[in-house]
């Protein structure tokens, strides 16, 4: 059984969570969060040092090129030319090439943990990210028209947008979210005691992974809810956990206690077969639960009896020793 179910906040996010505003192609939104300055900026730095990494390899690379070609072939016009193409691949080429190879990030954002998607949330285009570089490289980092406006501009853009954009986001269409989770996960309320026995006689069986999942996720987020959205979301999760479970539970309690007390038994259960399949283990093959046997400390060999003299017939060494 699937079911939609419309719920509110409560209390209501901070601004600076889920604020990204992507929505799925099924209508619901994501909880993805923009990056803000902050983050972003520390991303560019790592940035720089990797593309002066990259111009200092193509720096070598163009010395042995112009050493191995002729002197007569060689001329400024020609050395300007493989400096500008260099210069090109490495404030261009660099973020084009890692967005379209990487996903949408480069090595900056890989480690801040960023990601260039579009404005609907989908991946990054050669095209959108062109247009990020070229903007970016223009008027915004290095600035190559008027460097100190344009980056006072890029500044108050970026902190005055609801999305944390840049120039290069706005004329491009694209947005930089964080690809790592910021809410911590909260552990399932425990289940309430008088309902322990009651779930220990559940027929369990037809309870799958999915609803499992769906319930946890429920009481994950129980003090995020408000009502009357907790409650009706609580009833049509219980609906669909007693059409499958019985016997059916002896008094009435709320249905997050029910849920608990379903989710408690069904982990407990699980352990159970894990401890059970781990000592079959044990005694079929105790070999892979076993700790590894120290080895037996070294001894020294008996020493190897001489070779009996041919004279008086007794070993050598023994008589070596008289």
């Amino acid at each position: 059984m699937v079911f939609t179910v419309g719920v509110r906040a409560q209390p209501p996010p901070p601004a600076r969570w889920a604020d990204a505003g992507l929505v799925s192609g099924e209508a619901v939104e994501l909880d993805v969060r923009a990056a803000r300055l902050g983050s972003r900026v520390l991303a560019l730095l790592i940035d720089l040092v990797a593309q002066l990494v990259v111009a200092m390899v193509l720096s070598a690379g163009l010395s042995v090129l112009v050493v191995s070609l002729p002197g007569d072939l060689m001329d400024a016009a020609l050395a300007g030319a493989l400096q500008l193409v260099a210069l090109v691949l490495v404030l261009v080429g660099y973020p084009v090439l890692m967005e379209r190879f990487v996903g949408g990030r480069t090595l900056g954002k890989l480690a801040v943990g960023l990601r260039v998607v579009r404005a609907d949330g989908g991946p990054v285009g050669v095209g959108q990210s062109l247009t990020r570089a070229l903007v970016g490289v223009a008027v915004e980092w290095p600035g190559l028209v008027l460097p100190l406006l344009s980056w006072a501009a890029s500044v108050t853009v970026m902190l005055t947008d609801p999305r944390g954009r840049r120039l290069g986001d706005l004329v491009a269409g694209t947005l930089v979210v964080h690809t790592r989770g910021a809410g911590v996960w909260r552990p399932a309320p425990p289940p309430v005691p008088p309902l322990l026995r009651w779930a220990a006689t559940l027929d369990l069986t037809r309870v799958d992974d999915g609803l499992a999942l769906a319930v946890r996720q429920y009481l994950g987020r129980l003090h995020q809810l408000a009502e009357p959205d907790r409650s009706r979301l609580g009833r049509r999760l219980w609906a669909e956990v007693a059409a499958v479970t019985s016997p059916p539970p002896p008094w009435a309690a709320p249905e997050s206690a029910y849920l608990a007390a379903v989710l408690a038994e069904r982990g407990r259960r699980a352990a159970y077969r894990l401890g059970r399949a781990r000592a079959v283990t044990a005694t079929l093959w105790p070999e892979l639960t076993s700790a590894p046997a120290t080895p037996a400390p070294a001894t020294l060999r008996p020493a190897v009896p001489g070779q009996p003299d041919p004279v008086r017939g007794q070993p050598t060494s023994l008589r070596a020793e008289r």
